[in-house]
């Protein structure tokens, strides 16, 4: 597994102005990167913008399939190319599938699944090197009930990274899974639909971003829970 050197390198961080995501781009930033933080709300992006050094915004919605180039074309666009994704965007919604409206369920898919997925086509187009790293968390692999469509859309960009890994073999694009448990970023408090259930307390979100930022710069193809310790 080749070492990932992110001097110098440009960055997309989809959910760029959550507390995961805002992390990962600071250590991106000390590290050299040039991250490009991308999410709906321009305000709340332009003030994580404001505390990363030579931080750029490219506000969009992964629902809009118009706007899957945005942070692509946005990166390519400042900094003259794209050697990275990292996807930390989401949302999530609680209780049985049987009481959850259909427009939440088009939703979840379409944050969680479909609008990455329209994303990472962009970035393959137009990238001949670098990585594209996914946080599907531990819900990919251990589906809960109460959260059918998040634990389908999850499970599914799974999959996709995997086969994507695959396609990009001899590319040298590294195609990374990141399925971290539980963290404590406030998702929960924010879901679009649903109560959440009571759960144990998550994972640090500080710890988890550095645990992150290390496994793209050594290359890993895949961190599975336990790799958090």
């Amino acid at each position: 597994m080749p070492n990932i050197d992110l001097t110098g390198g440009s960055v997309v961080v989809l959910g760029g102005s959550g507390a995961l995501g805002s992390r990962i781009a600071r250590r991106l930033a000390d590290r050299g990167a040039y991250v490009t933080l991308s999410a709906r709300d321009p305000n709340r992006l332009d003030r994580v913008a404001a505390s990363i050094p030579n931080a750029t915004t490219a506000p969009f919605d992964l629902r809009n399939p118009d706007e899957a180039s945005v942070p692509i074309d946005a990166a390519i666009d400042t900094h003259g190319r794209l050697d990275g994704i990292v996807n930390a965007a989401g949302v999530v919604a609680f209780g049985p599938l049987a009481d959850t409206p259909g427009e939440i369920i088009d939703e979840v898919i379409e944050v969680d699944l479909t609008g990455p997925l329209r994303v990472y086509r962009a970035a393959a187009q137009r990238m001949d090197s670098g990585f594209i790293a996914t946080l599907t968390g531990v819900v990919a692999s251990m589906p809960t009930a109460g959260m059918v469509p998040y634990s389908a859309a999850k499970a599914g960009l799974s999959a996709a990274t995997v086969a994507l890994a695959r396609e990009l073999r001899r590319s040298g694009i590294t195609v990374i899974d990141i399925q971290a448990p539980h963290t404590e970023t406030g998702l929960v408090d924010r879901a679009i639909s649903g109560e959440p259930p009571r759960l144990p307390a998550g994972l640090d979100a500080d710890d988890v971003a550095d645990r992150v930022v290390a496994g793209i710069e050594s290359g890993e193809r895949s961190l599975a829970a336990d790799a958090f310790g």
